[in-house]
């Protein structure tokens, strides 16, 4: 009776701390959003931007030449600070006040040569963390790394592109965006500070000569040139948003796209205790799921989590039901938590629940310690929940702790896993000429 009142209350703690993020939220273009909500704390010299050398790397788009790397600080009023490197498009570090002080609330490492050397090796099949990268061209997996489009003038086309997680292609291939140096420039506005980004993928990329890592036959890479830009801005309401524009620059192609970013958050602290994340309350904005098969591709249809232990309707710490091996997954044949050594999956996200700039609520997790809450907000179709399965204590993070399964877990906002090649999932089809506009809100209170 006592563990049944305890989750109650922590319950309710989820309930009261989204209303407060309800209460944040307004309407408007993004930075008329950033503005207005800062409008309500004093805002002017307490907003700052930094820039600073982080280190050199080259780039797989221009060869052996050293290129500089850039790490951005942006920080408000409220003692909460992002930083964002201009490899990968990553963010190194979220610092959240809580409790007990402030503390870093995402994975990271501590050096450019970490990052470049573990976070998503351009080798297969080895396919590293991707912690807080901007990951593209396609987030999750491809089947067997091949999809077809209908071209203008020429009809149904076959693509191939490196696998590198088994028999699939994740996070983009074994050269995604996390391995690019991206331009940068820094923004501000009324209310919010930023940096913007902004990488070229060239027509083909990431094909390969036969024999290649991860193409044995061969790969024709993506189709079309795009240009990426990512704005990743901060305010006053401790709201970190990041806005993706992408641009089809081909005037003959179609390609596919679905862009994401993959930090892991645990909102006690990302060197705090081993399995800590275990304890956090998560909340998903999903009546269904994609269940997958045993290399992660999902079935091809929805299913009900009521139910099962992927119900997070009614918010759940993280770990009461994940080692669950005679749990009911409204699935066939196998326990989805096994084949995943936890929850890796795709939350279909209902619709309605309207926050910042409109979005959509994805999810929310509460770090009861502390009381930390994010809420995350988006206007895309679906969420992936991760936790971490796959960290070993092998990787050394930020503060110089190991990290080991169950550290921390993502949201990472996406359309569907291998939807080219499922016709009855929302289309990822990005058309020739064509732009595309998303946004995602990380919210902290």
């Amino acid at each position: 009776m006592r563990e049944i009142g305890r989750q109650r209350r922590l319950r309710r703690l989820v309930t009261i701390g989204l209303a407060a993020m309800v209460a944040i939220a307004v309407g408007g273009s993004l930075a008329a959003t950033q503005a207005q909500a800062a409008s309500t704390r004093p805002a002017a010299p307490q907003l700052s931007l930094s820039r600073q050398f982080f280190g050199t790397t080259t780039d797989p788009y221009t060869g052996n030449t050293p290129r500089s790397v850039f790490r951005y600080t942006l920080s408000n009023s409220r003692g909460m600070s992002v930083q964002i490197l201009t490899y990968g498009g990553t963010i190194q570090d979220i610092w959240v006040p809580g409790r007990n002080g402030a503390a870093d609330v995402v994975l990271g490492f501590k050096t450019l040569a970490d990052y470049v050397k573990f976070n998503s090796p351009p080798v297969a099949p080895t396919t590293g963390v991707y912690f807080g990268e901007t990951v593209g061209r396609y987030a999750n997996r491809i089947a067997n790394g091949t999809f077809t489009l209908n071209q203008p003038g020429q009809g149904a086309v076959k693509y191939t592109i490196p696998v590198n997680n088994g028999p699939n292609a994740l996070h983009g291939g074994i050269v995604g965006f996390g391995n690019h140096i991206w331009a940068d420039q820094p923004v501000s506005g009324p209310g919010f500070v930023g940096v913007q980004l902004t990488l070229v993928s060239p027509n083909g990329d990431e094909g390969a000569a036969a024999g290649s890592p991860g193409c044995p036959n061969g790969c024709t890479g993506y189709p079309a040139a795009i240009k990426v830009v990512v704005t990743f801005t901060l305010n006053n309401a401790n709201q970190l948003a990041i806005h993706y524009k992408t641009t089809n620059l081909s005037k003959n192609l179609n390609t596919v796209l679905n862009l994401t970013n993959h930090s892991y958050f645990n909102l006690a602290g990302e060197s705090s205790f081993p399995g800590s994340a275990y304890g956090q309350i998560i909340r998903i904005n999903a009546n269904k799921y994609t269940p997958t098969n045993t290399t992660s591709i999902p079935l091809g249809y929805l299913a009900s989590v009521f139910g099962t232990p992927m119900n997070f309707t009614t918010p759940f710490t993280m770990g009461a039901r994940i080692q669950d091996v005679s749990a009911n997954f409204n699935s066939p044949g196998f326990n989805q938590l096994l084949e995943a050594q936890g929850y890796d999956h795709n939350w279909v996200l209902n619709p309605g629940h309207f926050g910042p700039l409109g979005l959509n609520l994805a999810a929310t997790a509460l770090d009861p310690g502390s009381g930390r809450l994010l809420t995350v907000w988006t206007d895309q179709p679906g969420v992936q929940f991760y936790t971490s399965n796959f960290l070993t204590g092998t990787l050394v993070g930020i503060s110089g702790h190991a990290y080991r399964q169950g550290a921390a877990y993502t949201f990472e906002t996406q359309h569907f896993p291998n939807s080219p090649n499922q016709p009855n999932f929302p289309s990822t089809e990005l058309f020739a000429g064509q732009t595309q506009n998303t946004t995602t809100i990380f919210a902290f209170n």
